[in-house]
């Protein structure tokens, strides 16, 4: 697959193919390199692949960590199960805004002061979190948080996208998506065991001693990824028309849409599973965390067998698997249930479907930014919104349906297997992965 955005600075054979030569080189004997990050040392790699995946982790952990305090925070501020979901609903949604703005912005002005700026903002709001005095106030920092978690994810792929193309893209893509993947699985995990040594408002503290670790990272070891050189090819570009770019490839519409109901679907069982398992099943603080350590074995099968299967028969062709399967083991979880089964068989089918969102999670990563170089922030930015934004927003659907009943495995699967039909639906109606190019080298 051709990168249609990437740019050209120099007049010579080895710039207008968009190859470079190792730095520091002879000219004459030095291998030409495809893309920047080639020139990159293993060692040097491990480290990116570490502290952008830490950075990619900052959001995901800061959404999910409170989830086992569910139950403890509608005690304590004597409220309904609703209005603590709409505390994530919140913070998803301000993870979405952060997105849209840090993304573009470091497409314009580089990859380091918005990552800089942002996280500081996650630092101030999880210290007020941590003080707030009631659920309004909470909410409030909550969003902040949202915000200033944004920047991490969208800057690690903007610079990986700046480093990288073709297959060794999908290899560090997938590495960031393991990551994605994983976090929102195994942060109720760390929650759990958080909440056995300390009150819920600690895990807030956690939060902000992490973000203040990645604020000192980013200082000391983020490197600037966009020259100014770059800036300026595209730097006349508004916002609006980087987006009009982005958003007129048919490819992109489409791996978004698979991206944004992946997300819903799993944020959905996110944002349930607490008051499921723990008042449905019984389960403790610690065996809710344990589940979702079980899960997260799926999601890093998922992930890390799609590298492999995405190199070898193109991203398209395992999104055309995953998405049959989120279909298939979301049904499952209704038939299930509906026939009294019991917990296993529930557990098992949630299983198969975290491992479908780990193989379908780098695919889109890949689509849709190895097509968009020169715009990769805005690209990065639009995607993250939509993941994060659109679960939000469908997530506290499951409340609404289970307002009489409960949640249950059939309210919370409902909302699961509609946003898997939807993804799936998109891939053959807008993706079309006949009409897709294979990866280029």
């Amino acid at each position: 697959m051709r990168d249609t955005a990437s740019p050209s600075t120099s007049s010579t054979p080895a710039a207008q193919t968009g190859a470079i030569r190792t730095l520091g080189a002879n000219p004459a004997t030095a291998p030409i390199v495809l893309h920047p990050g080639d020139a990159i040392g293993t060692g040097r790699r491990v480290v990116y692949i570490i502290l952008l995946g830490a950075l990619t982790a900052l959001g995901p952990f800061t959404i999910d960590l409170y989830l086992p305090a569910f139950p403890v925070l509608q005690q304590d501020f004597q409220t309904t199960a609703a209005a603590i979901q709409l505390t994530l609903t919140g913070t998803m949604i301000g993870f979405a805004l952060g997105q849209l703005i840090v993304g573009p912005l470091s497409d314009k002005v580089g990859r380091r002061r918005p990552l800089l700026a942002v996280t500081a903002l996650h630092v101030i709001a999880s210290i007020g979190a941590a003080l707030a005095p009631d659920l309004t106030l909470l909410a409030i920092a909550r969003v902040l948080m949202g915000m200033g978690a944004a920047a991490g994810g969208v800057v690690a792929m903007a610079i990986v996208r700046d480093l990288f193309g073709g297959r060794r893209l999908v290899v560090m893509l997938s590495r960031l998506a393991l990551v994605s993947g994983v976090a929102p699985v195994i942060a109720p995990l760390i929650g759990s065991a958080l909440l056995a040594v300390m009150p819920w408002r600690g895990i807030f503290v956690v939060l902000a001693v992490y973000g203040a670790v990645m604020l000192v990272s980013a200082i000391a070891l983020v490197p600037e990824t966009l020259p100014k050189a770059r800036r300026g090819a595209n730097g006349g570009a508004t916002v609006l028309q980087r987006y009009r770019s982005v958003f007129s490839d048919r490819v992109f519409i489409g791996v978004l849409i698979i991206g944004g109901m992946t997300f819903s679907g799993l944020f959905s069982y996110l944002s349930s599973s607490s008051f499921l398992f723990q008042e449905g099943y019984g389960f403790d603080a610690q065996q809710y965390g344990m589940l979702f350590a079980v899960n997260s074995l799926g999601v890093v099968l998922g992930v890390q067998t799609a590298s492999r299967l995405a190199a070898r028969f193109g991203p398209q062709w395992v999104l055309a698997f995953s998405t049959a399967t989120l279909v298939l083991a979301s049904a499952a979880i209704i038939v299930f249930d509906q026939l009294g089964l019991g917990l296993w068989p529930t557990m098992a089918a949630l299983f198969v479907f975290m491992t479908a969102c780990g193989f379908t999670f780098p695919c889109v990563q890949v689509l849709a930014l190895d097509r968009h170089g020169k715009a990769a922030g805005t690209a990065a930015s639009i995607i993250g919104a939509c993941n994060f934004g659109v679960a939000g927003l469908i997530s506290p659907i499951v409340g609404w349906i289970a307002r009489d009943a409960g949640i249950t495995a059939t309210t919370m699967a409902s909302v699961m297997v509609g946003c898997a039909v939807i993804g799936c639906l998109s891939l053959w109606l807008i993706v079309r992965p006949r009409t897709v190019q294979r990866l280029a080298p």
